[in-house]
């Protein structure tokens, strides 16, 4: 459990080679697939892989349906990737072997971003934790799958 309701992180192990995971996470398509919150509908960036600077879009669907633009600011291949969009808030991802598998960690940081009160009042700062523990079970769900 993290601290700050706008700095949530959460731990999960996958019983699969960071690299695979790494390339999962690096492709917007997969993203609706592993999303824990039920928001995230497409990615405009089919079939493209993300690297540092790429912008991507996502369609969302929170209450109403709308589009969201992202940058990747963080990418170390193999262990580490993260965007965020125009509001300042993002998402991390880093990656360590352990093991037969990989630890896997989820970053939703809101901590720089100027109306935190915006985010409290929506919902977020709740919903956020259980939203990233709900990726991190479809994640481990893909390898599941991949492996029989």
């Amino acid at each position: 459990m993290s601290p700050s309701p706008y700095l949530q992180t959460r731990r999960r192990f996958v019983a699969a080679a960071p690299r695979e995971i790494f390339e999962l996470l690096r492709d917007p398509a997969m993203h609706p697939v592993i999303d824990g919150s039920g928001t995230v509908r497409s990615s405009n960036a089919k079939g493209s892989k993300l690297n540092l600077g790429s912008e991507f879009g996502m369609q969302i669907r929170l209450g109403v349906p709308y589009r969201i633009s992202n940058t990747v600011m963080e990418f170390e291949q193999d262990r580490q990737i993260a965007w965020r969009h125009f509001s300042g808030h993002g998402w991390r991802y880093e990656l360590e072997a352990v093991g037969s598998g990989t630890m896997v960690s989820e970053t939703w940081d809101a901590s720089r971003v100027r109306h935190q009160w915006l985010l409290r009042l929506m919902g977020f700062t709740r919903s956020t934790g259980p939203n990233l523990e709900r990726t991190l079970e479809r994640l481990v769900a893909q390898f599941l799958d991949a492996t029989g």
